[in-house]
């Protein structure tokens, strides 16, 4: 069973109020990935939006000349898939690897979309989330891009 408490610690779902979380714990399902384990590859279908719940996981992708280029390292709280949901792609653009075991919360796909309609508020939190960790990383992103037009 979900508790509570584990929600109230992600993210993604601060904004939400307990009645708002209970509504969402009926909706997701959990989902247990040992250390080194594939979560999801580039191109593989969308199934929703992860959250850590427990351990940590690897953002990554594959350069055409077979590099593995590693983008974030997320753990509990944080979040991931939600650009191929928000995007309406049916594959993901990343892959994504269990570097510790993880205990992940899964909103799929169409839970998210349903909640469009019949819970616009609790949309409106979530992808007020969304769009602050977004800001988030760009900021951080420019910030390094500067720098290291400065270093060249």
């Amino acid at each position: 069973m979900i508790d509570m408490a584990d929600l109230k610690k992600q993210i993604l779902l601060r904004e939400l109020d307990d009645e708002e979380l209970r509504m969402i714990m009926e909706k997701i399902t959990v989902e247990s990935y040992p250390k080194g384990k594939l979560i999801f590859k580039e191109g593989e279908p969308t199934k929703g939006i992860y959250l850590v719940k427990d351990g940590k996981v690897e953002i990554s992708k594959t350069t055409p000349d077979g590099w593995k280029q590693t983008l974030a390292l997320l753990n509990e709280g944080h979040f991931f898939g939600e650009l191929s949901v928000i995007e309406d792609k049916k594959v993901h653009g990343a892959n994504v690897t269990a570097v510790e075991n993880a205990e992940l919360f899964l909103l799929k796909t169409e839970t998210f979309k349903s909640l469009e309609h019949s819970h616009p508020l609790v949309m409106y939190k979530i992808v007020k989330a969304i769009a602050r960790v977004a800001s988030r990383n760009i900021h951080a992103m420019n910030e390094k891009l500067v720098n290291l037009l400065i270093s060249y």
